[in-house]
Formats: structure tokens, C-alpha cells, sequence
């Protein structure tokens, strides 16, 4: 059998993964590589929009979990389109309600992937938002 990230769409825009599980990030940022991304990682809402901040112009996608210690993700995606109206944020979670994701998506979030991730829809996810 072929491997199948080969076939999988591919990308070398710059991804901020922003998530508070490590096995997460280590499944992500290698399976992200691979696709041919550049990963930045923020643990946590607070070092996600400071990471945004200090990094004007060279993030392409967010993909922000909803729930977070120290800033969760309603407030998190909030702060990052104060510093750029046009950033482009994709939601995540396995446990968040379904009334505060429509909510996001009514404020322009570029969609919702629930977790477990699967890198296939995960894949053609941010080349449909990249893309667009």
C-alpha cells in the first residue's frame, strides 16, 4: 500500500498549532512537516496571540483547541483578530458545545475539526482555507 501522506494535499504556508496536549502537538507538528508546512506551537490562548503578535504577516492558519488552561479559545480568537481582522482560524475540540463554535463561525472562524484529529480531512481542511 502507497503511503498515503504522499497523496494527501500537500503546503508550505506556516501553521499555529495552538493546543495544550502534548501528545497533540507531536502528532501534528510531525504529520504537518511531513505535508510540508512550517509548525509554530502555543500551549496555551495567552502565548498564542503573543506568538501572532510577534509574528505580523507570516502566520497563514491558526488551528486553535477551544479548551485551554489560562486563555481558552472564544477569547483567544477574539485577540488574534484584533491584531489581524483577516486571520484565518480553524476551531478544534473534542468537547466544546455546539452553540460556542456557530457562534465563532458567525464571526468568520474557517470552520471546525473535531478531534481526534484525522490528517486526511485534516489536510484537505487547510488547503481549502489556505486556498480560498
Amino acid at each position: 500500500m502507497a503511503d498515503e501522506s504522499r497523496e494527501l494535499p500537500r503546503g508550505t504556508e506556516t501553521i499555529l498549532i495552538v493546543d495544550d496536549q502534548e501528545t497533540i502537538w507531536d502528532f501534528l507538528i510531525e504529520a504537518l512537516q511531513e505535508l510540508g508546512y512550517s509548525v509554530l506551537l502555543a500551549e496555551n490562548g495567552l502565548d498564542a496571540v503573543e506568538i501572532y503578535r510577534c509574528n505580523p504577516h507570516e502566520i497563514d492558519l491558526v488551528l486553535l483547541d477551544m479548551i485551554m488552561p489560562k486563555m481558552g479559545g472564544h477569547k483567544t480568537f477574539s485577540q488574534i483578530r484584533e491584531i489581524d481582522p483577516h486571520a484565518k482560524i480553524l476551531l478544534s475540540s473534542g468537547y466544546v458545545s455546539e452553540e460556542e463554535v456557530k457562534d465563532l463561525l458567525a464571526q468568520g472562524a474557517a470552520g471546525f475539526l473535531p478531534k481526534p484529529h484525522r490528517l486526511p480531512l485534516m489536510a484537505r481542511e487547510f488547503r481549502r482555507i489556505l486556498d480560498a
